[in-house]
């Protein structure tokens, strides 16, 4: 018994020494996780932050320190001149109405379109399908686009002309599509039983099963509205109809700051431009910002979706 616990003793030891080896490297690394993770927000906030504060910085504090953390001077002249004219909240309402009335159109148009492609019972999916392929490789080209909405659909300044272009976007279709070909064609069999159409079989029950990846194309969507700019610069020339992200574009550019945010005015003073242009990117991002946290639940689920199959 003494030579078997005298035995057992070093293999104790050993045992306790390797967990404590394991136990140390395993808090290093995960030290080194939680330093690079904390870097890496790091340089992901620091720059939104320094966009944030420099734009209450004054123009004489910003024009003599250029960026800083915390500003020298604070002030709210970027602001005020920003809104003391009415085209910023004008542009503001164009970017929203584009941006809310794009994504509903698109998302339907695009849930429908890819429901079709899914369908195994549509003739000519397979066609479709290679030209909708075709279309996202290939493109239509700037020079017929362009004629196309000018002359054969006359939306010259008009904010269907930065809507329609983007209703469907083929990459977007085949998310869905690979999402509906993963759904068990038992379940359009059991609704066509009961008697239920097609049109009541796809709002009724293909569309509440597709909420997550719905949700995930309808921010991509409206993302892609609320930051585009190409075409109100291609097809808009009545600077009120111009989206934010236009003004935000001529601001940088120092293009029409009087015509932008004071309305043709003249001033005595000269406008904070350095601020304005912080100030201006700083009032477009909420609305992104505070549509994300309630698609957030549905963005991982719905851009997983059909990756894995079991």
């Amino acid at each position: 018994m003494e030579a078997t616990a005298t035995t057992a003793a070093p293999d104790k030891i050993a045992r306790t020494r390797i967990q404590s080896d394991t136990s140390w490297r395993e808090k290093l690394f995960l030290g080194l996780i939680y330093v690079f993770i904390i870097a890496f927000s790091l340089v992901c906030v620091i720059p939104f932050w320094i966009v944030l504060a420099d734009s209450f910085a004054s123009e004489a504090s910003f024009l003599q320190y250029g960026y800083q953390i915390l500003p020298s001077e604070w002030s709210l002249d970027a602001y005020k001149y920003l809104l003391q004219g009415g085209q910023f909240l004008t542009s503001y309402k164009n970017s929203l109405i584009v941006t809310i009335v794009g994504t509903v159109l698109a998302v339907i148009m695009t849930a429908m379109f890819a429901y079709v492609l899914a369908h195994p019972k549509v003739k000519y999916r397979h066609v479709l399908s290679f030209l909708t392929y075709l279309a996202m490789v290939l493109g239509g080209g700037l020079v017929g686009f362009y004629i196309m909405v000018t002359n054969w659909l006359h939306l010259k300044d008009s904010l269907w002309a930065l809507i329609l272009p983007y209703l469907l976007n083929p990459f977007y279709a085949f998310i869905l599509v690979a999402f509906y070909k993963s759904l068990p064609y038992e379940i359009n069999e059991a609704a066509t039983i009961d008697g239920a159409g097609d049109i009541r079989l796809f709002y009724k029950i293909i569309v509440p099963i597709s909420t997550p990846v719905i949700a995930t194309i309808s921010l991509f969507y409206a993302i892609q509205y609320w930051n585009d700019w190409y075409l109100s610069l291609l097809f808009i020339d009545n600077y009120k109809l111009h989206p934010l992200q236009l003004m935000i574009r001529q601001l940088i550019s120092n293009l029409n700051v009087s015509a932008y945010v004071g309305g043709g005015a003249s001033y005595q003073v000269s406008a904070p431009t350095s601020a304005i242009q912080l100030a201006t990117v700083c009032l477009t991002i909420g609305p992104i910002v505070l549509l994300y946290p309630f698609l957030q639940k549905y963005f991982v689920k719905g851009i997983t979706i059909g990756a894995v199959k079991g």
